[in-house]
């Protein structure tokens, strides 16, 4: 599979690298574009006051940017936390996208958004203070109704960004777990 994975507030940091290097290793090509242009940061109130700094409109021109030379291949949009929203947003907008891989994130849908069975997989933690359960239900049941295929797993007493191995929010058990399914849900995607 072709995937654009896109990084958290924190910036491209290693574990994004990482995450990406683990895909490869199973067969995948992925781009990780750098959405921050180099600026990393080491807590989520420094990414999120950048993030402002540089505004939505911004960093959706970017990724839009990044992922533009490769979309006609039928992209998996993947991404971390704010990547998860910019991942939606695209995948929400792109009619070749093959599949949607949200890690820690979700992002409102457009009124207008509608697909035709695209696989969507969340991974998040539970509870977490970013996505709290209403707020995911009522995403859930929209995803169905604009016609998505979701799958969500979720994570009992995981942090937020548990994937991390450099943040306080690591859970190893949990990141395992997530990539072990998330591969298999690349691998089922492949097949289609």
């Amino acid at each position: 599979m072709n995937i654009m994975l896109f990084h958290s507030t924190y910036g491209l940091r290693p574990a994004v690298r990482q995450a990406a290097d683990r895909l490869r290793a199973a067969g995948h090509t992925v781009w990780t574009p750098d959405l921050f242009e180099g600026r990393t940061f080491d807590s989520v109130e420094e990414g999120m006051a950048f993030k402002d700094e540089v505004g939505k409109d911004e960093l959706l021109k970017r990724a839009v940017l990044a992922a533009a030379p490769y979309s006609e291949r039928g992209l998996v949009y993947a991404g971390f936390s704010l990547g998860a929203a910019v991942a939606q947003t695209l995948a929400l907008g792109d009619d070749k996208a093959r599949g949607l891989l949200l890690l820690h994130g979700t992002s409102d849908i457009a009124p207008n958004a509608g697909v035709d069975g695209l696989p969507v997989q969340l991974h998040v933690a539970e509870p977490d203070p970013f996505e709290p359960d209403d707020w995911l239900t009522a995403w859930y049941l929209q995803m169905g109704r604009i016609g998505a295929d979701v799958e969500v797993h979720r994570y009992r007493g995981a942090g937020h960004l548990y994937t991390d191995p450099e943040l306080p929010d690591y859970d190893e058990e949990a990141a395992e777990a997530t990539w072990r399914v998330a591969l298999g849900f690349l691998e089922e995607l492949g097949g289609a």
